[in-house]
């Protein structure tokens, strides 16, 4: 019976993750691995998911906004018209990812390393790369397209690209 009872709890938390966040915690999910999962036209805005581990993973079309991803893992994966509004991404590792379309507006990349990732119809507009390690050849595509100030840190977009 207590083996049910265990099993109906972990479905409940992973189903309704916020239900089990008791007054004042702060939910963080340290371990959440979404290696190879198909995650195309998810919605998870406003959601905590620092630390967690995107391998290989299909993140088309999927709500991002208002994320926090603080600290994340995403590697080798397409992430297309992935929707990164407002989310933060501080500390977070980019390791061979090709963003196509995907809305970084407003996104805070403090200190992220975007190690072999590329940008492609990228909108930047007001996101915070201060601290950023990426490529120089990306860092100047996107200094090209470059503007707005980040809501959340007040610095601008070409100030933390470092652009000339």
């Amino acid at each position: 019976m207590s083996k049910i009872i265990a099993l109906a709890f972990a479905l409940i938390l992973l189903c309704f993750p916020d239900v089990a966040i008791a007054a004042g915690a702060t939910p963080a999910y340290s371990s959440l691995s979404f290696n190879e999962a198909k995650l195309a036209n998810q919605d998870f805005s406003g959601r905590n998911l620092q630390k967690a581990e995107f391998t290989n993973a299909d993140l088309e079309n999927t709500n991002m906004s208002g994320v926090d991803l603080t600290g994340v893992v995403v590697s080798s994966t397409i992430m297309n018209k992935t929707n990164l509004h407002a989310a933060n991404i501080s500390q977070g590792l980019f390791d061979q990812v090709r963003l196509v379309g995907v809305d970084l507006s407003d996104a805070v990349l403090v200190e992220a390393m975007m190690l072999r990732a590329t940008f492609k119809d990228v909108k930047i507009t007001g996101a915070d790369f201060s601290g950023a390690i990426l490529s120089k050849v990306e860092q100047k595509g996107l200094c090209a397209i470059a503007d707005g100030v980040n809501p959340t840190t007040g610095v601008s977009t070409r100030e933390s690209l470092e652009c000339k």
